[in-house]
């Protein structure tokens, strides 16, 4: 069985071998990712690219979950979902209008059942996403894109992500992008 990969909200950047999507544009396919159900079958898909694109969509909970739930239906098991956004303490992800929400790699670990579990045991105060949503999501992956600002700070320490991780605890603007892949787990 041939596998779908899709690369939703694809914008100008239109990726070989994949399905690209989006609502505007010149896409192979239009439509809105805040319409549903997903024209997708359940299982269907094997990897799915949204660089760019989540920070963008769900500004009602209710319609960002949903996004979650049917990213969840369409992945087969194993399915790889790649994610890249702004950081959630960069101007960049502040100055565009359209930013409707602030996507973090905590924020979407909150999708795993596995450490929703974990939690759970634990009395942690997260909110239990995977069990409530019936969707299993694990992180995968997490990268950092040190900003300008960073690289002028700390020339001598551009690529010490311990020191960077520490600093952008505190200060703003250092990260300018998070890259960030899924697995659906099923």
């Amino acid at each position: 069985m041939a596998y779908l990969r899709l690369n939703l909200g694809c914008g100008a950047r239109h990726l070989d071998d994949y399905l690209n999507v989006d609502k505007f544009g010149k896409p192979d396919l239009r439509l809105d990712l805040e319409t549903f159900p997903y024209p997708w079958d359940d299982n269907s898909v094997a990897e799915i690219e949204m660089c760019h694109v989540l920070e963008h969509l769900g500004q009602q909970t209710e319609v960002y979950l949903k996004i979650i739930q049917e990213l969840y239906r369409i992945c087969k098991p194993g399915a790889k979902v790649h994610i890249v956004v702004p950081h959630h303490r960069s101007d960049r992800f502040f100055h565009d209008p359209t930013h409707v929400r602030a996507i973090t790699p905590v924020g979407l670990s909150m999708f795993s059942k596995r450490l929703n579990q974990e939690w759970q045991a634990n009395g942690k105060a997260f909110t239990l996403l995977g069990l409530y949503l019936n969707v299993d999501f694990e992180l995968m992956h997490v990268s950092y894109t040190p900003s300008e600002i960073w690289c002028e700070r700390y020339p001598e320490n551009a690529f010490d992500m311990e020191l960077l991780l520490k600093e952008s605890a505190i200060y703003n603007n250092l990260i300018k992008d998070v890259d960030i892949t899924l697995m659906a787990v099923k």
